[in-house]
């Protein structure tokens, strides 16, 4: 499933101002960082998961662009979105995991305005449009593109679609369903958010959401992350690698590595995990780590309703066993 068709059901036609923007070679670098975080290189998730076509950054934000414009058709708030990951290193969160920001996954959102203010390409665009680094380099100041969790956000709505084809290859009639019910409305603390007008439908893209909360936490998935981002770190600290190669792409670093005796036996050892052991305590003489993270999931706000998680037990419980669920096991090469 092609999760560039996203694009045509988030927006009728790319407006002219995305797409000159989204063909500056700091976005087009995007196409080459993953939003699996490495994830996808592992013989564990590519036996998983659809290989037919790789989600990357650079499809998740102008799809994020492209909700924001759709919902807002406000230039400023779009090109917000737009650029949102365009400081995303090589690997993603693992440069977080890496930083020891496991929770709040944000270690590398501040060279957003660096990026922005280093491309010419961009700077004559902005110019064009009116338009001025700081009024685009934080999207968290416009709440459809970006607000707090659990809330719905164009960034939020954006990555699980993406989840749903990636994962579940759930059908997109029902994705185009659950869009179309969304429109701008006002939420419980009287602020702008994306909102639901049924609440059936609504409950159903929750509960949907929720499975995708579940890949996001996995200790497959958070083992191999971690695994990941030791082996980006002590590569650094070898010299085989330096910080700046973690902002070209990831074929770049790959090849880096595998430049290095050492650095391609520890790729190899990455990419060849078939399966991750879960134990109470560490196993002598193996890699062995307590991974936490951070726990995502959406509760949608319907109009004249309130919250999801207001109305349905069943969401109400799910999103209950997400927060409670216990990450202090151990894990390992299976």
């Amino acid at each position: 499933m092609d999760a560039y068709k996203l694009w045509k059901i988030y927006c009728d036609e790319m407006p002219e101002f995305i797409e000159k923007l989204a063909s500056t070679q700091a976005m087009q670098r995007l196409k080459y960082v993953g939003m699996s975080c490495g994830c996808e290189y592992v013989a564990l998730h590519r036996r998983g998961m659809d290989q037919s076509h790789r989600y990357t950054r650079f499809e998740h934000s102008v799809g994020v662009a492209l909700i924001v414009w759709n919902f807002t058709h406000d230039v400023k708030q779009s090109v917000a979105g737009l650029f949102h990951d365009i400081s995303t290193p090589a690997f993603a969160h693992a440069v977080d995991y890496m930083n020891g920001d496991h929770v709040t996954q944000e270690s590398t959102e501040a060279l957003t305005s660096d990026f922005i203010d280093g491309s010419e390409e961009i700077q004559r665009i902005l110019k064009e449009l009116g338009l001025t680094t700081q009024d685009v380099c934080d999207y968290h100041l416009y709440p459809i593109a970006d607000n707090d969790s659990p809330q719905l956000s164009a960034d939020r709505m954006e990555y699980t679609f993406g989840t749903f084809l990636r994962c579940f290859i759930d059908d997109v009639s029902n994705i185009i369903k659950y869009y179309n019910n969304i429109v701008v409305g006002t939420n419980e603390h009287g602020e702008q958010e994306l909102v639901f007008k049924d609440r059936k439908i609504a409950e159903k893209f929750a509960l949907c959401s929720m499975k995708c909360s579940y890949v996001y936490t996995e200790d497959s998935g958070r083992f191999t992350v971690q695994f990941l981002a030791d082996l980006l770190r002590s590569a650094a600290e070898k010299g085989i690698i330096s910080v700046d190669d973690l902002y070209n792409t990831e074929e770049f670093v790959i090849d880096k590595l595998c430049h290095d005796e050492w650095g391609a036996e520890k790729w190899r050892r990455y990419t060849d995990i078939k399966r991750v052991n879960v134990t109470s305590e560490p196993i002598d003489g193996k890699y062995c780590v307590r991974v936490n993270t951070k726990r995502r999931y959406i509760d949608p706000y319907i109009m004249n309703y309130g919250r999801v998680t207001e109305f349905s037990e069943k969401y109400r419980e799910a999103v209950d066993e997400l927060m409670n669920r216990s990450f202090d096991c151990w894990l390992s090469i299976g």
